[in-house]
């Protein structure tokens, strides 16, 4: 990768990773399948208007737009409203990658190969740990809660690998428009009308500005660039700067909202980034960044 792309992935890394603890900020005003509906409904509105059609077919839009819009940030807002930390939160989120192979054998046929069930195998290790260290001391519903997203999540990647949008961003825009609906209809339900009116008289400047952040940095920026990256790279070398998503997370977690980091937190998140690394970095790919490099030192020299 170029130095100027090497620097946007890394930067898209940190959007990520800080939008944890922005979600955070937002969550103490906003209920959680309210705060997730206005994020979609602030992604999608205006910008639907001028992106153009999909250019996919509507099941596919639907689909992803239930599973990775309304279902996994549904899910992920309520866990940490229910108490789990926002550092934890951007950590046990990345095992996705065990859930994106479960769904993708189940549904496409893929086997994963050898290499593969051993990352996974090392990133569940550290998930482990994490329930483990979260489960003594708070509410273990908010872990599986989070979970429950990032299995969302995985089956969402699954379609969207189906679906095979020409234009990520203006994917992403569309399936923005799906979740607002039926996440407004759970939060009148779960969260209540008069709690969804209550918190949204009460809205206050740092309300806004996260979610201004989740919905247009976090979203929209931030999906637009990686897309971005992915039409113009191997996806293989892309992918592992999303590795850098729960360093990131958990830093400014502990920098900006005093979450702990223990040593048992530690060695989990060492294990999952590990796992998620031998899971998705192939040889194929150090071949690949191997000979490029010879290539640029034989043009110099």
């Amino acid at each position: 990768m170029k130095p100027a792309h090497v620097v946007l992935a890394v930067t898209v890394a940190v959007v990520w990773g800080v939008n944890f603890v922005v979600i955070d900020v937002g969550l103490r005003t906003l209920p959680p399948l309210l705060f997730t509906a206005l994020r979609f409904t602030v992604a999608a509105l205006p910008a639907v208007l001028f992106v153009g059609r999909p250019r996919v077919p509507p099941r596919w839009v639907l689909g992803v737009g239930l599973s990775t819009g309304a279902l996994q940030f549904g899910l992920m807002f309520t866990g940490m409203h229910m108490g789990m930390p926002a550092g934890l939160t951007s950590l046990v989120i990345q095992i996705q990658v065990l859930f994106t192979a479960g769904f993708s054998a189940a549904l496409t046929g893929e086997r994963p190969t050898v290499r593969q069930w051993i990352g996974m195998a090392v990133a569940l290790g550290g998930v482990v740990l994490v329930g483990v260290d979260y489960g003594q001391s708070s509410p273990v519903l908010a872990f599986l809660l989070v979970l429950a997203g990032a299995a969302s999540w995985g089956l969402g990647n699954v379609l969207t690998r189906k679906a095979a949008p020409p234009d990520g961003f203006r994917f992403m825009v569309w399936i923005s428009v799906v979740p607002p609906l039926p996440l407004l209809t759970a939060s009148l339900l779960i969260e209540g009308a008069g709690a969804d009116l209550e918190a949204l008289r009460h809205m206050n400047l740092s309300a806004l500005a996260s979610l201004g952040y989740v919905a247009w940095f976090a979203t929209l920026l931030g999906y637009g660039s990686w897309s971005a990256l992915i039409r113009r790279y191997q996806a293989t070398t892309v992918a592992p700067y999303a590795l850098l998503v729960p360093v990131f997370g958990m830093t400014s977690a502990a920098l900006f909202v005093g979450e702990p980091v223990t040593p048992l937190r530690a060695v989990a998140a060492a294990l999952v980034v590990l796992g998620v690394a031998v899971a998705t970095v192939t040889r194929r790919n150090a071949r690949a960044v191997r000979g490029t490099a010879t290539d640029r030192l034989t043009k110099v020299g």
